[in-house]
């Protein structure tokens, strides 16, 4: 579900890139109509983010941020200048509500608004409110399902001021966990039967948190966010080896380390990922009527650790794979697959949030 920050003109799908800001980085990908319900990958690219320009989401440093968007532009080669943006899920308010169907959508607003007003804890003046019919609903065929998104304007005129003083236009505010969803979507759709009736837990491994998302045929039957990430790691290289946060965060990704790190580092947070993975399933059949899980994808940056998937699949006894969201995509001669093979996972939300140019 994504709010709509302005209107497309001209062509059907004009250029739209999408621009992912995490704690860490921020990242691009650019999607074209490869036709037949296929997409080509463009173009993608990443740029680090200095520690502290953005905590828990929010943008804590305006020009930092924008700066590194500005680069990743650049870097990237497009010459799209639209950009689809993605909120933290924690950030926004999401609830399912059902109202009677055939109303215009004016009367849907008011009703939206007045149901909003119970749900959220801010004065409406505050917020940017979206909602979105998702279709009839289940036990009333004369109503249907609306869902509400709500978030603090602020954090939305944050997003918005990076990608404008980058010299971008942003179109579209997406939830980062609703562009995931859709980006994985296209890899379930590749399991066996189209992965029909398959329940697949996405766990998005961050720099701060990790995403825990359970999905049956698309639709998300649980979410929860765990204080686990890939900061852990590099906190412990700084305090083993004496380095500052970015020395260390630039070591890891280098591999360039001495030769007890994996032993001594890399293997127990290995085993903590795989433990807080394990716990987050258990905890998941103790708080819902469901038993079993049919699949495990990783995503972000964590999910390339050699060995982790493995480690995962033994500890959890489910299948396990790491998530590529460009698996099955063509790709323009300018991309580098072995760069892509590296990166892939951690791509999921842009690439989710670069879809949103064909809806």
């Amino acid at each position: 579900m994504a709010i709509d920050l302005g209107i497309l003109l001209g062509n059907k799908n004009p250029p739209l890139v999408g621009l992912d800001i995490s704690t860490s980085g921020v990242k691009l990908v650019e999607l074209s109509d490869a036709g037949k319900n296929e997409y080509r990958l463009e173009r993608f690219a990443s740029e680090p983010l200095p520690r502290g320009a953005v905590v828990d989401g929010n943008i804590e440093n305006l020009d930092q941020v924008s700066e590194a968007v500005r680069r990743v532009w650049k870097k990237s080669g497009t010459r799209a200048r639209h950009v689809a943006l993605g909120m933290p899920p924690a950030a926004v308010i999401t609830k399912k509500i059902i109202l009677p169907a055939g109303l215009s959508e004016d009367e849907l607003e008011v009703q939206v608004e007045s149901e909003a007003n119970q749900y959220i804890p801010f004065a409406l003046e505050e917020v940017s409110l979206d909602f979105d019919v998702i279709g009839p609903a289940q036990n009333a065929p004369e109503d249907v399902d609306v869902l509400i998104a709500a978030t603090r304007k602020e954090k939305v005129e944050d997003r918005v001021a990076v990608a404008e003083a980058a010299g971008l236009k942003p179109l579209v505010m997406d939830i980062e966990s609703y562009a995931a969803r859709a980006a994985l979507d296209r890899v379930t759709a590749q399991l066996p039967k189209g992965g029909q009736g398959q329940i697949v837990a996405l766990f998005q491994l961050g720099a701060q948190v990790t995403h825990v998302s359970v999905l049956q045929d698309g639709q998300a039957i649980y979410e929860r966010e765990q204080p686990f990430g890939g900061n852990q790691l590099t906190q412990d290289i700084v305090r083993a080896y004496g380095l500052s946060f970015d020395e260390a965060e630039s070591k890891k990704r280098a591999g360039d380390l001495p030769e007890g790190y994996e032993r001594e580092l890399l293997q127990p947070f290995m085993e903590n990922a795989a433990l807080e993975i394990t716990r987050a399933i258990q905890f998941f059949f103790t708080s819902t009527p469901y038993t079993h899980i049919d699949q495990i994808f990783l995503a972000g940056g964590c999910a390339i650790i050699p060995g982790l998937v493995e480690l995962v699949a033994e500890r959890t006894k489910i299948s396990s794979s790491v998530v590529s969201p460009f698996k099955g995509m063509q790709l323009a001669g300018n991309v580098r697959e072995k760069q892509l093979r590296a990166e892939a996972p951690s791509y999921l939300v842009a690439c989710g949030l670069a879809m949103r140019r064909f809806d």
